[in-house]
């Protein structure tokens, strides 16, 4: 085993002095504060240059899945999922009960004669 040391033994090519610290320029940023209906708080961080009204009022809570706003006090309210409606449904919503016994009587009426009832 070889006794002499290895000066950069356990650092990176090119990574320049040990601790050096600026690796980079970090951008002036504003930081975004939301609540969902539970209390739960969570920061988004934004570019300082950002029209405020760029900046999203609502967005999902990471954990929750929530709605969160901006307002701690008066946070957004969750929405309600309509249930799946089928085609019957939908039908139903356009069309009286009288309207469907009338459409029904000339779809048969139509049928017996093209069977020649």
């Amino acid at each position: 085993m070889a006794v002499g040391g290895n000066a950069i033994r356990g650092t990176r090519v090119g990574s320049g002095p040990m601790g050096e610290q600026d690796h980079g320029h970090h951008a002036d940023r504003v930081a975004v504060s939301y609540w969902d209906a539970l209390g739960n708080e969570t920061v988004r961080y934004y570019a300082a240059g950002v029209a405020e009204e760029e900046i999203p009022d609502v967005i999902d809570h990471p954990h929750s899945g929530l709605p969160a706003g901006r307002d701690r006090e008066n946070p957004p309210e969750a929405s309600r999922n309509e249930p799946y409606k089928t085609h019957l449904a939908y039908v139903k919503e356009r069309r009286t009960d009288e309207e469907a016994e009338e459409l029904l009587g000339d779809a048969l009426q139509k049928l017996r004669e093209k069977r020649g009832q």
